[in-house]
């Protein structure tokens, strides 16, 4: 009786110590992007989705700068998943400080690949832009400072053979704000990195009788990897009547060391699992295939997005 009285006592105390640390709450913040871009919608449905199924996980969507900033913050430990563009990854990897990184990121790791960004070109009408040449001398919005969008402008004026210097007027705003401005005629055009269908386009043009800029594939081909040449479908906006050529570069989901394997495995699993609901959440969501996940990131994948794919068949 004393021996079955003591061993109880062991199991008791064991789980009282035990208790706080499974039912401990863990806090994912998701870093995203400018609220009228795409990160931040699916930023909100991966925040839904680890809060609904993830016992003891509280979960908060950043708007951020987008792809720079959130990697940034990242290797600082101030956030536990990110959105961020394929060439800002391999830039925050490499320590490319022209990129905005003073310093080697190496505590970033991916979860995933996602869906690619367009990089979408649009002026108004009234402007006189119908090719990259035109841009000369106009008056343009490449995206927040050092911004993912920011970095391909940079690539696709260079590609072009034009720098800032040869614009009337460099503009380095979010999304929302470069369309309010342009309504205004207070700019020519925006160029916008983002999934098909961003609302801030949409929104223009509706308001205005637009032009979307075509990035030849010669072009494209000239800058290579990381981008790659695709088309902006006809009608994706209003008084676009046909498909534009266009390069496009893939996003990654991406999360650090200092998130556990478990966790980075939960995470993994239940985004891919849950397809439909991003797809649901914005358009650029149905462009998300688990088939694609685990290939050609510019960083090593997490030990825990390692599992899963493995689970999956992805990776061997």
């Amino acid at each position: 009786m004393r021996l079955r009285l003591m061993a109880a006592a062991v199991v008791a105390t064991a789980a009282m110590l035990l208790a706080p640390a499974m039912g401990a709450q863990q806090f994912v913040n998701v870093l995203t992007g400018g609220t009228s871009g795409v990160y931040y919608p699916l930023g909100l449905a991966i925040a839904k989705i680890f809060s609904d199924k993830l016992p003891n996980v509280k979960t908060q969507v950043q708007a951020t700068k987008a792809s720079v900033e959130n990697l940034i913050l990242l290797q600082q430990g101030r956030g536990e998943i990110a959105f961020a563009l394929g060439d800002s990854l391999k830039a925050a990897w490499d320590g490319d400080e022209e990129a905005g990184f003073k310093t080697r990121l190496d505590k970033l790791r991916t979860i995933g690949a996602i869906y690619p960004n367009y990089i979408q070109i649009v002026a108004t009408a009234d402007s006189g832009i119908k090719t990259l040449a035109d841009l000369k001398g106009k008056r343009l919005s490449v995206g927040a400072p050092k911004s993912g969008t920011e970095l391909n402008s940079r690539a696709i004026l260079a590609a072009a053979g034009l720098s800032y210097k040869d614009l009337r007027k460099v503009e380095y705003l979010p999304f929302a704000e470069s369309v309010d401005l342009m309504k205004n005629r207070q700019l020519d055009a925006t160029l916008q990195s983002a999934g098909l269908g961003v609302a801030s386009l949409k929104d223009l043009s509706t308001a205005t009788d637009t032009v979307v800029v075509s990035v030849p594939k010669a072009l494209v081909d000239k800058i290579g990897p990381p981008f790659t040449s695709m088309e902006i479908p006809a009608n994706t906006y209003a008084g676009q009547e046909k498909d534009v050529p266009t390069a496009a570069v893939i996003n990654y989901l991406v999360t650090s060391t200092a998130v556990s394997d478990d966790l980075a495995y939960q995470m993994t699993k239940l985004i891919f699992e849950s397809l439909p609901e991003l797809a649901n959440a914005h358009a650029a969501g149905k462009d998300i295939k688990l088939e694609t996940a685990a290939m050609g990131s510019p960083i090593p994948l997490h030990p825990g997005a390692i599992r899963y794919y493995k689970e999956k068949g992805l990776l061997k």
